[in-house]
């Protein structure tokens, strides 16, 4: 269920990369304008994960995924009555705003339910529905958006393709929806579990931060809102996963939202091919999150810390991403989209280890607050990056500077993790130091 709504939510969220090229042709965009209305969506998408992660750990996982489910399907829907800039950037912020609830749901669910070792795999899964997403999209969008270009030309619907590409993708939400309200329970009230499962799920969550004096504990009544959130600043581990998201998560929203300008532009792809090319890379992705995801299980069972294993699927999925660069350097467009794929693998490798530490570090109550602080680190980083990097391909004509970033900038995520959190394991089982 988790990989299902992951994929929706990409789905979604990809409609207008795909339309993008018509898009920038019926309303004249600049890619500096396009790199405007992709801020919208990851600039609300940060604060949605920093100011909604305590309200999901209030909620519950269940009706936290719900109700953001409903609303981002609405959001998805309203991009069809887009008139310009910034209509189109309105309906982006709701959008990242809705959909920001995603991850720091399904993580929380993750540390409610799977045990330590197979936290990694179960993050796998989760990542591989961004994969998943991303490979349907393109030739989903661009079949939708030729379909109903035909039926709108023979009078057959009243909708112009590039509206239905917005549309019917966000349909799918609301069957989601209904199958997640009837079958989903957290462990303590499953229906059918055995009580020996049970037992094996709530003995390997992290616990409470007992030996920390009570007027710091992680999760305990502050008296405010924002209390909840400045008492996990206190951590250096909370500040290792902000910084390590803050200075990578740019670089896999490079990839989702600008390779089809890329092949369009530079590889002279037309939108049929853009349709399949576009999704090759993230084929490449489900690959790195699945394979990331195994082994870091398979090492921990093997005998390997938790911390030791993390930290070894990180650094080697972060030292791979560079092997994107060539992309821009090789004649053969077909082999770029292979290297962009390359890249797009370690990304998710390293994904699949760095999305478990909140679950291995702090106890599953606190999962989406700390998830979420972390993760709008990396949208709020990703989102000004959006124009900058329009602004530098407007400039120079050319992606070379930006790959090089796009290169570089997991190595400095893996730093982050390593010295800011020198042992992932249970904050109760250290002494905390702020």
């Amino acid at each position: 269920m988790l990989l299902t709504v992951t994929m929706i939510s990409y789905v979604d969220r990809l409609a207008l990369s795909v339309a993008a090229p018509l898009l920038k042709r019926e309303f004249d965009f600049s890619n500096e304008q396009y790199g405007r209305i992709t801020l919208g969506f990851l600039l609300m998408y940060g604060a949605g994960q920093l100011l909604l992660g305590p309200v999901i750990d209030r909620l519950g996982s269940k009706r936290s995924l719900s109700l953001a489910v409903v609303w981002w399907s609405v959001a998805s829907i309203l991009h069809a009555f887009g008139r310009g800039v910034w209509s189109f950037f309105g309906a982006r912020a709701f959008l990242g705003m809705t959909e920001s609830v995603n991850f720091p749901g399904a993580f929380k669910v993750v540390a409610e339910w799977f045990p330590r070792a197979e936290r990694s795999l179960a993050s796998g899964f989760i990542t591989a529905g961004t994969g998943i997403g991303a490979i349907i999209a393109p030739p989903l969008i661009a079949s939708l958006i030729q379909l109903f270009d035909h039926l709108h030309a023979i009078g057959l619907s009243p909708l112009e393709g590039w509206r239905a590409a917005f549309i019917v993708p966000g349909l799918m939400g609301f069957v989601w929806v209904w199958i997640w309200k009837h079958h989903f329970h957290t462990p303590e009230d499953h229906p059918s579990i055995a009580d020996a499962e049970r037992r094996l799920i709530l003995v390997d969550r992290a616990p409470p931060a007992t030996n920390v004096p009570a007027n710091e504990q992680v999760g305990t009544p502050f008296g405010t809102y924002f209390g909840d959130l400045a008492r996990h600043l206190q951590f250096r581990e909370t500040w290792g996963l902000i910084l390590a998201r803050f200075s990578g998560d740019g670089a896999f929203y490079f990839f989702a939202f600008w390779i089809p300008l890329y092949l369009r532009d530079q590889r002279g792809f037309s939108m049929l091919e853009i349709a399949w090319a576009a999704a090759l890379p993230f084929v490449f992705a489900d690959i790195g999150s699945l394979a990331g995801g195994w082994a870091g299980q398979h090492l921990i069972r093997r005998g390997l810390s938790v911390n030791d294993s993390r930290k070894l699927m990180i650094w080697a999925g972060a030292l791979l991403v560079p092997l994107a660069l060539p992309a821009v350097y090789v004649g053969s467009g077909a082999l770029a989209v292979i290297f962009m794929g390359m890249g797009i693998f370690a990304i998710q490798v390293k994904s699949a280890s760095l999305f478990a530490v909140p679950g291995d570090v702090f106890p599953s109550r606190d999962v989406a607050t700390v998830w979420g602080m972390s993760g709008a680190a990396g949208s709020v980083a990703a989102a000004l990056s959006q124009p900058v990097i329009g602004f530098i391909i407007d400039r120079t004509g050319s992606y070379e500077i930006v790959f090089m970033l796009v290169s570089s900038m997991h190595i400095v995520s893996a730093l982050c993790v390593t010295l800011l959190i020198p042992r992932i394991e249970p904050l109760a089982l250290a002494r905390r130091e702020p």
